[in-house]
């Protein structure tokens, strides 16, 4: 940049120098040259300080915008990071806090895989399920009818033909005695969902798994309705509400022959329902049993306040003539006090001299 302006300054001398040369004559040439030489060396001097001076007042401009700039700049970007890390360090936390979550999810998994396990080698065996289906069924008991309700149900209820049924509920008449079984088939309905048995083994266990809820409605049947004795039907709990869905959903023959046993088949869900209905209609009977008492009381009360008003119109009507009979007898004193006053207030002295004249 300096050299092109003094290129230009040179250029602009030699113009002058030309025109000088053709304006004055030679005997003043030196003299204009010298005069031209010191006045270029100056403004070209002069220039070269504005020059500078200038440059630098920009550059120093140009360092602190610059610099503020800069520090702008910093400023925002620890700004960042440090928001940035905030973020991160929240975000490592919530991870942190989530794993310990997983982790804590992950151990009540492995303790309900190890209560499932064990679950499945109680229903097994024949007995522990059936110990399994009476504390399920003891446990809806109590929660519906409170726990030991006897006047209402009783677990294990010896009936009049010695059998021994899971629990007997005591509802209202016309239905009587409903006995509860709580025994449930497993092992056919097991290997008929299990996938990894080929389609014959499974249609077997199908058709054994039918044959199995029908003798085992039979043998409620037969066992628990006894007549004159019980209610004309009787309830096959489920604790497993899969064989219910199962049964319900895809054997229909099977519901149908147990309405014509008079079974009623029933899951944890079902059975709670159907406790349900029957106390409210307990409680139902209950209160118009009490409302039939009150009914006769207030009956009595009737009567007796019947007794009640004639005895009070009788008093009524002795208090009116011991009325009659006080103000006869406050006439009669009038009238005896009025004689009194007159008999009184008699001269006898006037009255005696009166007789001997």
């Amino acid at each position: 940049m300096d050299y092109i302006i003094i290129g230009l300054l040179i250029l602009l001398v030699i113009i002058g120098v030309i025109s000088l040369f053709k304006n004055i004559n030679e005997s003043n040439i030196t003299e204009r040259l010298g005069k031209l030489e010191v006045n270029v060396t100056k403004e070209i001097g002069d220039f070269k300080s504005d020059l500078s001076r200038t440059m630098n007042e920009d550059f120093n401009s140009l360092t602190e915008r610059m610099d503020v700039r800069l520090n702008r700049i910093n400023d925002k970007v620890n700004d960042r990071i440090d928001e940035n890390f905030e973020k991160t360090n929240k975000t490592f936390n919530s991870v942190l806090e989530r794993l310990s979550k997983i982790d804590e999810a992950q151990k009540k998994i492995d303790t309900l895989s190890n209560d499932i396990v064990s679950l499945q080698g109680i229903l097994t065996d024949k007995k522990s399920r059936g110990i399994f289906g009476e504390v399920n069924l003891k446990h809806i008991m109590s929660n519906v009818f409170g726990e030991k309700n006897d006047s209402i149900y009783q677990m294990q209820f010896t009936l009049p033909n010695s059998t021994i049924v899971d629990c007997i509920l005591f509802a209202p008449q016309p239905l009587g005695m409903i006995g509860i079984d709580s025994k449930f088939p497993l092992e056919h309905y097991q290997m008929m969902v299990d996938k990894t048995l080929s389609l014959a083994e499974r249609q077997n266990a199908e058709k054994l798994f039918k044959a199995d809820v029908k003798k085992h409605i039979d043998a409620i049947s037969n066992k628990y309705i006894i007549n004159g004795v019980t209610s004309d039907q009787a309830i096959m709990f489920l604790p497993a509400e899969a064989i219910f869905a199962e049964i319900n959903a895809y054997h229909p023959d099977l519901v149908e022959y147990s309405y014509k046993k008079r079974v009623w088949i029933t899951s944890p869900t079902t059975l709670i329902s159907t406790l349900t209905v029957i106390q409210v209609i307990m409680k139902n009977m209950e209160r118009d049993k009490y409302t039939s008492i009150i009914h006769e009381e207030l009956n009595k009360l009737g009567i007796e306040f019947g007794r009640y008003k004639e005895r009070w119109d009788k008093l009524s009507r002795s208090i009116q003539t011991v009325n009659n009979d006080v103000e006869n007898i406050h006439k009669t004193t009038e009238k005896i006090t009025k004689r009194f006053d007159a008999i009184s207030g008699v001269d006898v002295e006037n009255m005696k001299k009166e007789i001997e004249y």
